[in-house]
């Protein structure tokens, strides 16, 4: 036994079961109709590539830096932008060897070894000039291959290209 109600949206009457009216649905005489009635959020763009996005009232809501992304390779982007070195929650002070690489890659010098010009990535490693490995300073930074980076630790090779800072 159907019941006849008019759609929410088009006001166009419609046959619908009692058993959906009791559980909340039987409002709308289409899916199209069902859609339009969703539509109360609003477009915005990626905070990384800038395409547009609709998004619905409650994933604008629970937004705490207000930027949206239309996957998560976009947000990836920018978060691995903003939180960093420091600002990250997981930071220990730069003693991971990986933070290392991390500052250096972002200079954008080629990875070849600065003695003997290697450019082998396999073997290529960070050098701290000042023997201060919580000084992640750009400048204070080198890549040299395994082998240079013993010889420049052990018999100061490299002092007079600046590879090698004096102790204090």
């Amino acid at each position: 036994m159907a019941v006849l109600r008019n759609c929410s949206i088009c006001k166009k009457e419609f046959k619908t079961k009692p058993y959906h009216i009791r559980r909340g649905h039987g409002k709308f005489c289409s899916r199209l109709c069902h859609y339009r009635s969703m539509k109360t959020g609003k477009i915005v763009n990626c905070g990384t590539c800038g395409k547009e996005l609709y998004r619905i009232p409650r994933r604008l809501q629970i937004s705490k830096s207000k930027k949206y992304f239309c996957n998560k390779s976009c947000q990836t982007l920018w978060r691995n932008q903003i939180y960093f070195g420091p600002r990250h929650k997981s930071w220990k002070g730069g003693l991971s060897s990986s933070a290392y690489t991390t500052v250096l890659n972002r200079t954008g010098r080629a990875k070849v070894c600065e003695v003997c010009g290697t450019k082998d990535e396999r073997i290529i490693a960070v050098h701290h000039k000042d023997r201060n490995r919580s000084n992640n300073i750009p400048d204070n930074l080198a890549w040299l291959c395994h082998n240079c980076h013993f010889l420049v630790h052990h018999y100061d090779v490299g002092r007079d290209r600046g590879l090698l800072k004096p102790r204090s």
